[in-house]
């Protein structure tokens, strides 16, 4: 089996659960490398593959090579996922064994999902979903196994940070990275260890989201340090927001469209 592995609770579920069943010479996981997943990220995966013994693969994508990805239409995902499940199907041949994502059972009732239709083209594997498991059910079932990312906040692509509309393109997603490192270490300074953080590129603003925790000890979004600080990451003079965490939160925003006032961050 590969499993398609992002260092997240849900395939890393996965992936013990085919060490168990197949053995660590029968599994490889399988990381997308590319301007859209963090560094950070990686190494997590890197370490938790290693923790469990598995052969661990870096894998080249290049979703920026997509017209439909860099538009940022709702879509986005759909193009995101064929593109990894083109490069793994190139670089591991099929003697591997199936490709299997963790995509559990309350993703496939998830309006937002488009990226599922891109599995189903290249029929991936979903064990999670097929046996009906919840988030919820994944998170339990991790923390009987003790894996140690049983509780680990859902960390999507830095792709999902930018606005539907508004063009994905290498700079922007490096600003975004960029930020939410230097968000991280400034809060980490004070005392304040974040558990969930977005720095989210709107059309027209750049929207900082904390847990309640570290919201409450964030400096004043109108201190001309923090627009400072932006700036030096990649972005440019922009409106700053601060608001409370909420997953998807992109998904319940109009679609920019070309024309209308956009932010004079990288393009």
């Amino acid at each position: 089996m590969v499993v398609a592995f992002s260092g997240g609770v849900d395939s890393a579920l996965v992936l013990a659960a085919a060490v168990r069943a197949l053995g660590r010479d029968r599994v490889t996981a399988a990381t997308a490398v590319s301007a859209a997943v963090s560094a950070r990220e990686r190494a997590a995966a890197a370490a938790l593959a290693a923790g469990l013994g598995v052969e661990h693969r870096l894998i080249a994508t290049d979703e920026l090579a997509r017209d439909g990805y860099r538009a940022n239409g709702r879509d986005r995902c759909y193009f995101c996922k064929s593109e990894l499940f083109d490069a793994l199907a190139a670089a591991l041949p099929a003697e591997r064994g199936t490709v299997c994502t963790g995509t559990n059972a309350d993703d496939v009732h998830d309006p937002f999902r488009p990226g599922l239709r891109a599995g189903r083209e290249h029929a991936v594997g979903t064990p999670l979903a097929d046996t009906g498991l919840t988030k919820d059910r994944v998170r339990r079932l991790a923390r009987h196994w003790q894996l140690p990312v049983a509780e680990k906040p859902a960390q999507p692509c830095l792709a999902s940070r930018i606005a539907y509309g508004v063009p994905v393109s290498a700079a922007a997603l490096g600003a975004v990275e960029r930020a939410e490192t230097a968000v991280r270490r400034l809060l980490v300074l004070r005392g304040h260890p974040v558990h969930e953080l977005r720095v989210r590129r709107l059309a027209d603003r750049v929207r900082i989201e904390l847990d309640a925790t570290s919201l409450a000890a964030f400096p004043d979004p109108a201190d001309p340090r923090l627009a400072a600080l932006l700036a030096r990451c990649g972005f440019g003079p922009v409106t700053v927001e601060l608001a409370p965490f909420r997953s998807g939160g992109l998904n319940l925003l109009p679609v920019h469209r070309p024309g209308a006032a956009a932010p004079t961050s990288a393009q």
